[in-house]
């Protein structure tokens, strides 16, 4: 977000009791559903019918950069945004942005208890709970905006109770999440494209054509005008900045503040959902300020300070990202391919519902070498030990360790010149970095 900041623990008591014990009310982590949530909206009173007009975000990569991009945009032209992503990294706090920044504890804890309460004992997911909260929060604040991204999937996504929000947003499509989207490419794209509503714009980043075709579909089922990539609106490097052409004409900007090859495109998703946002009188000045000032921890970001950095002698560098799918392991290999002033390590961590292989496979011909760690607190990580045998069946020279420390400590050891240690394979794993390192 722009200017955001990941909030600190409290000091005073803490939501996390609660958190926890909503994670019992239903016995799956996810359930996809809408039923649950309909019913516990309708005893809140329908807190998603009293929201500020929305812009609904699905897609397989790149949803929180475009959030990321239009939140400072809309900043910058005066606009009171509020956003809500996941998961989070550090705090669940981060996932509720109000129009102030992160929702604070006090004001947290009391909507948590308020749903636990109006919900019972009636089975419930995580997600759906707090996706609810998260909609009293932004109910009982005025806003012009809200940002809104799905969990997974979209069609039933508990976010997508909206009936009518401002735009709908498709970021690109891939394959992720197969235990419960399934592993055909239409097949995901048509559950993504369950956001479109009647009569409602959609923004539709590049797509493969399997995956195009399926968005098209829905549009035409439903009605809903869309707004695509490679036909309606380009975006390109150049110059070292960013070329967009849409329905205002031609426009170039500079670079992105993001970094990495594909935040050109999220970028130009961002300027895209910007055009159809007319109202908000979105002006070159309000454009340029949001590519520059948007802050999306966790990819792709720098650590600077802290123990893990410390461990590093001069010369060093240490980078952090989320990415965990096919789609982001092309992503990092592309940016590795530009790394090439030094030696490139990775530390990787990986969930046991991850192909992990389709990941690592496009950062192999880039990395000398990778330690591989099983991600904290996570029960489906893979071990170590798991993590480094699918690291070796696409080339790469692996070695298990206990934790991160350990991995940095080993590959100092081990790598003659300075080198670039980048982590990555979880979002979870980055999360557990950033609050250990900011």
């Amino acid at each position: 977000m722009a200017g955001a900041m990941l909030p600190r623990p409290p000091t005073g008591p803490s939501s996390d009791a609660v958190l926890d014990r909503l994670t019992r009310l239903h016995p799956k982590i996810i359930d996809l559903s809408l039923g649950r949530v309909e019913r516990l909206l309708a005893r809140l009173d329908h807190p998603e019918r009293r929201l500020a007009p929305a812009v609904h975000v699905a897609g397989t990569n790149g949803k929180g950069s475009v959030i990321a991009y239009l939140h400072a945009m809309l900043e910058a032209a005066g606009a009171r945004v509020q956003a809500y992503t996941s998961p989070h990294l550090v705090r669940f706090h981060e996932r509720i942005h109000l129009s102030d920044g992160p929702i604070g504890e006090a004001a947290l804890l009391a909507l948590l208890e308020h749903c636990e309460t109006v919900n019972g004992a009636e089975p419930i997911t995580y997600f759906e709970i707090t996706t609810a909260a998260a909609f009293l929060a932004f109910a009982n604040e005025p806003a012009d905006v809200l940002l809104l991204e799905t969990g997974l999937g979209g069609r039933l996504d508990a976010t997508n109770v909206l009936e009518r929000p401002r735009l709908s947003v498709i970021t690109p499509v891939s394959i992720d999440h197969v235990q419960y989207l399934g592993g055909d490419l239409a097949g995901i794209a048509a559950e993504k494209a369950g956001i479109l509503k009647v009569g409602v714009p959609a923004v539709i980043g590049a797509q493969p054509p399997a995956a195009l075709a399926a968005i098209e579909s829905r549009a035409a089922q439903v009605g809903a005008p869309l707004y695509v990539h490679g036909r309606d609106w380009h975006a390109a490097p150049a110059d070292g900045g960013l070329i967009f052409r849409g329905r205002g004409g031609t426009q170039t900007f500079p670079a992105p503040v993001l970094i990495g090859a594909h935040q050109i495109e999220n970028a130009g998703i961002a300027l895209a959902s910007a055009e159809m946002l007319d109202e908000f009188a979105l002006d070159r000045p309000a454009l340029e300020a949001g590519l520059a000032r948007a802050v999306w921890p966790g990819r792709l970001q720098r650590l600077r300070a802290g123990p893990l950095p410390a461990l590093l002698p001069a010369g060093w560098e240490l980078w952090l990202d989320g990415g965990h799918n096919a789609a982001a392991g092309i992503v990092l290999g592309a940016v590795a391919a530009e790394w090439r002033d030094r030696p490139l390590s990775l530390v990787c961590g990986m969930l046991n519902t991850k192909a992990a292989e389709d990941f690592l496979r496009p950062l192999a011909p880039h990395a000398d070498a990778v330690r591989t760690v099983a991600v904290p607190g996570e029960a489906a990580s893979l071990t170590a030990a798991e993590a480094a045998a699918r690291a070796r069946t696409v080339g790469l020279a692996a070695k298990p360790c206990g934790n991160v420390q350990e991995a940095v400590e080993d590959l100092v050891r081990e790598t003659a010149a300075p080198g670039r240690i980048l982590i990555c394979g979880s979002l979870y794993l980055a999360g557990r970095v950033l609050a250990e390192n900011q």
